[in-house]
């Protein structure tokens, strides 16, 4: 990344903006020292928490806007517009004959509805009445077939205006192939509809299957606005507070694991709808992957909602067949379930009188009952603070908590469920846990994986508050939890490359597969990429390039995507992508046809990934533990009554100030162990110990020799 011309430190900062908090995590790029801190987020402007965190962290580091070399950010702007459903009158254009695309759209029926009997289609994203036809039509293989109707495209921009709509997605079909028609529907429009926003799908999605394609550029359409007011709003600001003759490099988190300059991300906003819950990922898989676990399932858990995903040796998966919302977006991205099991989701009695947890949120404000700010419905965080599981305060005492008007709330809702005051809280949590075990369980075992094979890595202000359940309900292999998880998302944005996606498809058989011009394919999206990272101010020895294609068995609806290495593209290299691709097959879906030669291999989507490489910030090792005694006296603070379970009711239990936990010391539950932006509640019957790298390793106390086989694999020395 560019760094400022300033005399002065360098310092790169990360910040993750969440529905209750801001985390910012600061990088002295000269001495490797890390700084993290968080403060509450301001939902109706979400710059003053940002600035205020900027502020902050710099104060910590006795720095100065001066200082500041770039700065990574991670919104939800994009992704709660499209999970609130609150999207803008949208105008869309499609070729003639083709108006109902969206209505007719996929019969596949969501997973969790057992059939369609149960499934009723969402709302579309745009109305019947906003949809209009333009005429002309290319084939897929880019002829065209009619002329394009430019009286006819004039009528229809001309239409859109008088209605006031200004912002339309273009989507004709076999655009992929050639786009000259969506480049003539664009002239049009900004010719005689000057003020509106225009995505066309060219450059959103170049890849068939128009109805995904309508979608993804519907999507880029409806989020542009706002993300580009959002994204300038906070560079402003920046560039104000830092006082800078020259713009401050502003980078924002991208759903494919990487980050993009702020400039460029107005033209690309689609690619941000999962800018936080990416981030979150990629940090959870560098710690855990240096800490020596290849098989990871994240937990973010935040104020909001909870982000699961796969991280398999240090890389998080991708896919393309995501959604946000009721909306399907197929750009790449990593593979995030998200569920509304955060802090602040409501605790609620359904019509028929059962006990129900979120998806509702009671977000930063008014937020829990406990925090008196006007809340007035009890909450995931009101219970685990009356069951003593988290201090009656949070960020180290900058936020006192009123348990008593979280308690008052618990009471109430127990009454009307007629249970006694702990079942009612251990019930809230009890199913909270199980909306995170399901979330967990589409991303893994719905993918054929062993969930027992793998580590739960724990982050997020409640991510961790419980994991010991987690295990007990999916059998995991134990926890992984990082120093200040809280702050993870934040981390993991100083992690992360530039990063610039490009497809082309391009179908054809593989016994008839031209080489020459799947090389010029791969070239031309090669050289796309290398301007795009040009435009970042990376140099060309910098630039790196990863190849993928989609392949599938000719009459499969869906493909496989695979490796594809560099090198010229004749026989030998198309030979070694397919035997790729059959030996991923029988991977994800158990047979492959390798050896029938009836059954045909199609090439169907070329693939490019620009990448611009950063330094990532160096991990460093915890200093050894004296001992058992040792570890009583240094970190040892309290000792308070936590509720675990309702039939044994309160225990007496250890609290442990985490910052004084040093590698290799070893704690049995029940136990509290606390940190500023977090806490990790250990239920009875676990143990936790303290890798090198400071992470809390916590398996089940049967499993003790495990887990210190497992910290073993990673502690140099041990107590």
């Amino acid at each position: 990344m560019t760094a400022s011309t300033s005399p002065g430190r360098r310092i790169r900062i990360g910040i993750d903006t969440g529905g209750t908090f801001t985390d910012v995590v600061a990088l002295d790029e000269d001495s490797g020292e890390l700084v993290t801190t968080k403060t509450p987020s301001t939902p109706s402007n979400p710059a003053d928490g940002f600035l205020t965190g900027v502020r902050k962290v710099l104060d910590l580091m006795g720095a100065s806007g001066d200082d500041i070399s770039a700065v990574s950010h991670g919104t939800t702007v994009a992704t709660n517009k499209l999970l609130e459903g609150k999207v803008e009158a949208l105008g869309f254009v499609t070729t003639e004959g083709y108006e109902f695309i969206l209505e007719i759209a996929r019969q596949a029926v969501p997973d969790g509805y057992g059939n369609s009997y149960f499934w009723v289609k969402p709302p579309r994203i745009v109305p019947a009445d906003y949809v209009k036809t333009v005429g002309g039509r290319m084939d897929f293989e880019g002829n065209e077939v009619r002329p394009f109707d430019e009286e006819r495209a004039v009528a229809v921009a001309r239409w859109f205006k008088e209605r006031g709509i200004t912002t339309i997605a273009v989507c004709f079909l076999h655009s992929y192939a050639d786009d000259s028609h969506e480049l003539a529907m664009r002239e049009v429009l900004r010719r005689e509809h000057p003020e509106a926003i225009v995505s066309i799908s060219s450059e959103v999605l170049r890849e068939y299957r128009e109805y995904e394609r309508s979608m993804t550029t519907l999507v880029d359409a409806a989020v542009k606005p706002n993300v580009s007011r959002y994204v300038a709003n906070i560079h402003h600001r920046l560039d104000e507070f830092v006082g800078s003759s020259e713009k401050l490099p502003f980078y924002i988190m991208k759903s494919n694991g990487g980050v993009l300059s702020a400039d460029e991300v107005v033209h690309q906003p689609i690619t941000t709808v999962l800018s936080g819950p990416a981030a979150g990922a990629l940090g959870a898989g560098l710690i855990a992957g240096r800490a020596g676990f290849d098989k990871v399932l994240t937990c973010d858990g935040g104020g909001t909602s909870t982000d699961v995903s796969v991280v398999l040796a240090g890389e998080p998966t991708l896919t393309t067949e995501g959604t946000v919302g009721a909306y399907p977006s197929k750009i790449p991205m990593i593979d995030v379930v998200t569920v509304g099991a955060g802090g602040g989701s409501i605790a609620w009695i359904s019509p028929e009188g059962s006990l129900k947890v979120g998806p509702q949120s009671a977000g930063a404000d008014p937020g829990p009952l406990c925090y008196a700010k006007g809340g007035t419905e009890p909450t995931i965080t009101d219970a685990h603070v009356t069951l003593g599981r988290i201090p009656p305060h949070l960020l180290g005492g900058e936020i006192p908590l009123d348990v008593e008007a979280a308690r008052g709330g618990i009471t109430e809702l127990a009454a009307r469920l007629g249970l006694d005051f702990e079942r009612c809280a251990t019930g809230i949590l009890e199913i909270s846990a199980w909306n995170q075990a399901n979330a967990l369980r589409q991303v893994s075992v719905k993918r054929g994986l062993d969930v027992r094979d793998f580590m739960l890595a724990t982050f997020g202000g409640s991510g961790s508050l419980l994991a010991c359940r987690l295990v007990d309900i999916l059998g995991l292999a134990g926890v992984v939890v990082p120093q200040n998880p809280g702050n993870v998302s934040a981390f993991g944005l100083l992690t992360v490359d530039v990063k610039n996606d490009y497809v082309q498809t391009s179908v054809a058989r593989h016994h008839a597969l031209d080489h020459a011009a799947v090389q010029k394919t791969f070239d031309d999206l090669t050289a796309k990429a290398a301007s795009a990272l040009d435009a970042e101010g990376f140099p060309r020895e910098a630039h790196r390039y990863t190849r993928t294609v989609d392949l599938r068995y000719f009459g499969q609806a869906y493909e496989v995507r695979v490796a594809a290495p560099e090198g010229d593209v004749d026989e030998a290299y198309a030979a070694g992508v397919a035997s790729r691709f059959h030996d991923e097959h029988r991977a994800l879906y158990g047979y492959d046809f390798r050896d029938d030669p009836t059954q045909q291999v199609e090439w169907v989507n070329l693939r490019v990934t620009g990448v611009g490489p950063i330094t990532r910030p160096e991990l460093r090792d915890l200093a050894p533990s004296d001992g058992a005694a040792d570890v009583r006296e240094r970190a040892h603070r309290s000792v308070r009554p936590v509720c675990f379970d309702a039939e044994v009711g309160y225990v007496d239990t250890d609290v442990w100030w985490r910052p004084e936990l040093l590698a290799g010391d070893a704690i049995e539950g029940p136990a509290v162990i606390e940190e500023f932006g977090s806490t990790v509640p250990v239920h009875p019957g676990f143990v936790v110990r303290v890798d090198t790298l400071g992470n809390l390793v916590i398996t089940k106390s049967a499993d003790a020799d495990t887990a210190r086989t497992v910290t073993a694999q990673t502690n140099t020395t041990e107590a």
